[in-house]
C-alpha cells in the first residue's frame, strides 16, 4: 500500500501470526491475556480487541478504567482486567463489568465497601502480589491482613509481574521472582483454605520461561511483533507500519540552515525533503540532528535539524525522489519500530505508544 498521507497501517494477519506463535509455546489449556492498554501499543485498541475476540482470546488487559469502558462501549464482551484501578473507579467497574486488580489495602478497602453498596457478592477480581518489580502489589507480609479484609471474597486469579524476563543475564532474578510467587501463593492458599488460578509470565516470560506458565500468561509486545531476541524477528511480525509522504523538496545552499534554531547548517549544497509528521505525532525531538533516519526509495535519509511539532526534514541529497513519494518511518519488513527506536537508544514500546491518535489508521486484513 502506497501512503498518500501520514498513516499507520494495522496488519491483522501479522497479529494472528503472532498470537499463533505465542500459543505454540503454551500448553493447550493455558489461557492468554492480551494486553491492549495504551491504545493497543499505538495501534487501535478497538480494532485489535475485536480481532483478538474473533481469535477466541481468553482475557484482555488495560491499564486504566476509561480504556476498559471504551472497549465495552465498542461491543467487546471478553473479560477485561483493569491493571491499575483508582479509588473512585468501582461504580463504573461494576457498571461495565470490568475486573479490577486489587494491589493495595487502600484499593481493597474501597473495593469491599463498593461490593456491599452494589450488592456484588461474587464479583470477579484479581489480586496482585509484588515479587520484586516494586511498583504495585501486596507482599508476603501482607497476607494475614489481606485475608482478614477479604473476609468471604475470593479472587479469580493471583498474579505478579516479572521485571527482567527479557534479560538472560538476570535469569537468577527472574527465577527468584517465580519462586517467591509460588511461595506467596502457597502461603495465601493454605491460610485461606482454597486454591486459585495464577499468572506471572509476560511475553519474554513466555519465550524464556514457558515451563512456569501456570494457568494464564499475559502477552503485550509479542502480539504486536517484538520479542526479546533478534531470532524472534523471523517469527514475530510487526503489526504496525508508519508511513508518510514527501510534502516538499528544498535546495539548501552551503551555509544555509534548516528548521528552528538553525538545527542544521549545510556544509555543501543539500537537498532536503519535508515530511508531514512531527513530535506532536510521536516522533521525539531526540531523533533530530542526524540521529534518526527514514527509508525513501530504497535508501535511508537522515533526519536533519530539529524535529518540529508537525514536520520533519530529511537529507535526500543522494536519493532519487520527488514530492509525493512514499516515506517509511518503520514497517514490518524494511525497517522495524525497534530499529527506528534504537537510533536514539530507546525501545519499541516508546515509539509505538507515543504515536498520536491524530494519525490516520488503515486496517490491512
Amino acid at each position: 500500500m502506497t501512503a498518500q498521507q501520514t498513516q499507520i497501517e494495522i496488519n491483522l494477519p501479522n497479529l494472528r501470526n503472532n498470537l499463533s506463535f505465542l500459543r505454540s509455546k503454551l500448553n493447550s489449556n493455558t489461557m492468554i491475556m492480551a494486553v491492549v492498554k495504551a491504545f493497543s501499543y499505538g495501534a487501535d485498541s478497538k480494532i485489535i480487541s475485536k480481532e483478538l475476540e474473533l481469535q477466541n482470546i481468553d482475557y484482555l488487559a488495560v491499564a486504566y478504567l476509561d480504556e476498559g469502558i471504551e472497549l465495552r462501549e465498542s461491543g467487546i464482551k471478553t473479560p477485561i482486567l483493569v491493571l491499575h484501578p483508582q479509588l473512585n473507579d468501582f461504580d463504573k467497574i461494576f457498571k461495565y463489568e470490568l475486573e479490577p486488580s486489587i494491589y493495595s489495602f487502600r484499593i481493597l478497602k474501597e473495593f469491599t465497601t463498593s461490593i456491599v453498596r452494589h450488592s456484588k457478592k461474587n464479583y470477579p477480581f484479581q489480586i496482585k502480589f509484588n515479587t520484586g518489580l516494586n511498583r504495585l502489589g501486596f507482599t508476603q507480609d501482607d497476607i494475614n491482613d489481606l485475608i482478614f479484609f477479604l473476609k468471604k471474597l475470593r479472587p479469580n486469579f493471583l498474579f505478579s509481574h516479572l521485571g527482567a524476563s527479557e534479560d538472560s543475564q538476570e535469569a537468577s532474578f527472574t527465577l527468584n521472582q517465580i519462586i517467591k510467587f509460588n511461595k506467596i501463593c502457597s502461603d495465601f492458599e493454605n491460610k485461606i483454605g482454597d486454591t486459585f488460578k495464577k499468572h506471572i509470565l509476560n511475553t519474554s516470560g513466555v519465550l524464556n520461561y514457558s515451563k512456569y506458565q501456570f494457568d494464564m500468561v499475559r502477552c503485550g509486545i509479542g502480539l504486536y511483533g517484538f520479542g526479546n531476541e533478534s531470532k524472534y524477528a523471523e517469527v514475530l511480525k510487526p503489526v504496525l507500519s508508519l508511513k508518510t509522504v514527501i510534502s516538499q523538496i528544498n535546495t539548501i545552499k552551503e551555509g544555509e540552515s534548516v528548521g528552528y534554531n538553525k538545527g542544521f547548517v549545510a556544509s555543501r549544497p543539500t537537498k532536503s525533503a519535508t515530511l508531514p509528521i512531527g513530535h506532536a505525532d510521536g516522533i521525539s525531538r531526540l531523533y533530530g540532528k542526524g540521529k534518526g533516519k527514514v527509508f525513501i526509495n530504497g535508501a535511508f535519509a537522515k533526519i536533519i535539524g530539529n524535529v518540529c511539532m508537525d514536520m520533519v526534514m530529511v537529507d535526500v541529497t543522494d536519493i532519487e525522489c520527488q514530492e509525493g513519494d512514499q516515506v517509511i518511518i518503520f514497517d514490518d519488513t524494511t525497517f522495524s519500530a525497534q530499529e527506528f527506536a534504537s537510533t536514539i537508544e530507546t525501545i519499541s514500546y516508546e515509539i509505538l505508544t507515543a504515536l498520536s491518535t491524530r494519525i490516520k489508521r488503515i486496517v490491512i486484513n
